[in-house]
């Protein structure tokens, strides 16, 4: 007899209410693999109809008969049986006639005809397995005539049979019908529920101590298990048992398959379970160019001025992503980065985030941005992962899980987290923990090779004892100071107004606090946005320009007397003071060969360019 300990819950549970349950539903994980044990450490992964057949035996049930609304009867395939002698049986019994397929054709209908037959037969006891029972009715909430009329002869049944002594220790036991559905509402809720005689169990994915006991079968077949020592055995199988997290049974045994069709070796097991989960071969990852990583910091700063500590806890980040250190021992799932931008507007958080893009990707556009302001209804999760069956929408999917699925090596922008309902923010505990996101079809979406950015003004005000938003943090404050308060608002926000402090929990150490804009950074901003805006000018006109001191003085007092909107406040100035006055005075004069800007004034709210 199968050892107890080796049974998952579920399957204990079933054999523990065979004396006590004429019927059972079971629903859920039922079209997965079941570990039996076939030897010493060695289990065999079965079909649930094979599964059940064994254990059923093996607590005293003498005959196993399943049917299914396709082939109609069959004997499930079990260790040490006697087809012919389990086929005579029943044809002698039940006048079943089989095939060359090992089959006995029949309908739903002679299903239930039979029914009465079957669970009062004696004196050994007989289990029916009633596999794709989802499927003996066309609704189960609108049952047409014979479908009520067999259910409710099956319900009868179920309360007017007795449990009878069987066996040489007189233990007793029904004529258990089980019927294997999808789901527990697939049939009527008056056959189900509050029935005294019907067991409802639910099968779960497989957890971790029976994702092992398959991973001991699996190993062995890999691309160079033979030549590897035990210690790199068992160390791909803790590997395979924890990159399989919330994967079924099937699942395991098809990567197990993909490594030995594609000479995925035991070293490389990882990106075995990579391409089964993503449905791709190469590993952009991979494939970066490590230098120039290594030398970023210059390459950021080109295009972010002032934030040298933002940019070297950033780098660090993307460093560990690429190396595979962002995850948990064992667990590749968690997604390649995760990092908090916060501070004041126009810093560069975004621009960051593109930067970090070009970077990895080569491309600042590749980046996936959401606008979080977008989503504060509490209904409007259904946009990032799809709407529910049933609902308008079902079939297009979400924005954020068809994007993932399209492109898994990606940056994700979330643009000011704080704006989206918190119903919203939950849906980030799974793919911070786990790296999956379940889409409102039901499909498993995998954020592994993804780097995530959120950003948020958070921590810039607070409310002060008598309920008014006031500052903060405030540019007199030194860089230090600035992120205590920054980080201290942050985790009000998320543990005591919104109550997710699981989240913040999650996002860890990765939160990075954004400086203000400072004169002397200010300066070096205003100089690289007018140099940008003299290349456009000369682009558009096929002139050079050049800005004499004196206007270029004015220009940035202008430009610089207010940096409460930080670098887009700068840019912002630009365009009122100069790029808006220069159109106008280049739609105006006369063409030159090269544009000089002679002089800036400002007066009465208007900005006006003279021109040489």
């Amino acid at each position: 007899m199968e050892s107890p300990q080796a049974l998952p819950r579920w399957a204990l549970d079933l054999a523990r209410f065979l004396p006590l349950k004429s019927q059972f539903l079971l629903s859920g994980n039922v079209r997965d693999r079941y570990p039996w044990a076939i030897a010493d450490d060695r289990y065999a992964p079965l079909p649930l109809t094979s599964f059940l057949a064994e254990l059923l035996r093996s607590r005293g049930i003498a005959h196993v008969l399943a049917f299914d609304p396709l082939n109609g009867f069959s004997v499930p395939l079990v260790s040490g049986i006697d087809i012919t002698a389990e086929q005579k049986f029943f044809s002698d019994r039940f006048d079943l006639r089989w095939n060359d397929n090992l089959h006995s054709p029949a309908s739903v209908a002679r299903f239930f005809e039979l029914f009465p037959a079957l669970v009062r037969s004696e004196p050994e006891p007989i289990a029916v397995l009633a596999d794709f029972s989802s499927r003996y009715l066309v609704r189960p909430d609108l049952q047409t005539d014979d479908e009520h009329h067999w259910f409710t002869a099956s319900l009868i049944l179920s309360l007017d049979v007795e449990a009878r002594p069987c066996g040489p220790d007189a233990s007793t036991l029904f004529n258990p019908i089980v019927w294997i559905a999808d789901q527990e509402g697939d049939l009527p809720p008056w056959f189900v529920l509050g029935n005294p005689r019907l067991r409802a169990v639910t099968l779960p994915v497989p957890d971790r101590t029976t994702r092992g006991l398959i991973a001991k079968s699996l190993i062995p077949g890999i691309p160079g298990a033979r030549q590897a020592s035990e210690e790199k055995i068992a160390a791909a199988e803790r590997s395979l048992v924890e990159q399989t997290h919330g994967l079924m049974l099937l699942d395991v045994i098809s990567i197990t398959e993909l490594c030995r069709n594609e000479q995925v070796s035991i070293d490389r097991l990882d990106d075995g379970v990579r391409r089964f989960k993503l449905g791709v071969t190469e590993n952009p990852w991979a494939k970066l160019d490590r230098e120039k990583i290594t030398t970023a910091d210059s390459f950021v700063a080109r295009r972010l001025k002032g934030q040298d500590h933002a940019v070297t806890k950033m780098l660090d980040i993307i460093k560990r992503s690429v190396i595979g250190l962002s995850g948990n021992e064992g667990r590749s799932g968690r997604p390649r980065g995760v990092a908090f931008l916060a501070g004041p507007t126009g810093t560069g958080k975004t621009e960051l985030a593109k930067t970090v893009t070009e970077l990895l990707f080569g491309d600042e556009s590749a980046y996936i941005r959401f606008d979080m302001s977008e989503f504060a209804a509490e209904h409007s999760d259904q946009r990032l992962i799809g709407a529910p069956p049933g609902y308008v929408g079902y079939d297009t999917g979400g924005e954020l899980t068809n994007a993932i699925r399209e492109k898994p090596f990606s940056v994700v922008l979330f643009d000011e987290i704080e704006k989206a309902h918190p119903r919203i923010l939950d849906k980030f505990l799974q793919v911070l923990d786990d790296g999956v996101l379940t889409s409102g079809r039901g499909e498993r979406v995998y954020f592994s090779e993804a780097f995530l950015i959120f950003t948020s003004n958070l921590g810039l005000y607070r409310i002060d004892e008598r309920g008014k938003r006031v500052p903060n943090a405030t540019p007199t404050d030194d860089l230090p100071s600035m992120q205590a308060k920054v980080r201290a608002e942050i985790d009000r926000f998320f543990k005591l107004e919104i109550g997710r402090p699981e989240i913040l929990n999650r996002i860890g150490e990765n939160i990075v606090v954004f400086d203000f804009i400072r004169d002397d950074v200010a300066a070096e901003i205003f100089d690289m946005m007018l140099a940008g805006i003299c290349r456009q000018v000369e682009t558009a006109t096929g002139r050079p320009i050049d800005i004499e001191d004196s206007a270029r003085r004015s220009l940035q007092e202008l430009c610089l007397a207010d940096l409460s909107n930080g670098g887009r406040g700068v840019r912002n100035q630009l365009e009122a003071h100069f790029i808006n006055p220069l159109a106008r005075a280049l739609f105006d004069a006369p063409e030159s060969p090269a544009i000089i800007v002679r002089r800036i004034d400002h007066r009465d709210g208007l900005t006006t360019v003279e021109l040489a």
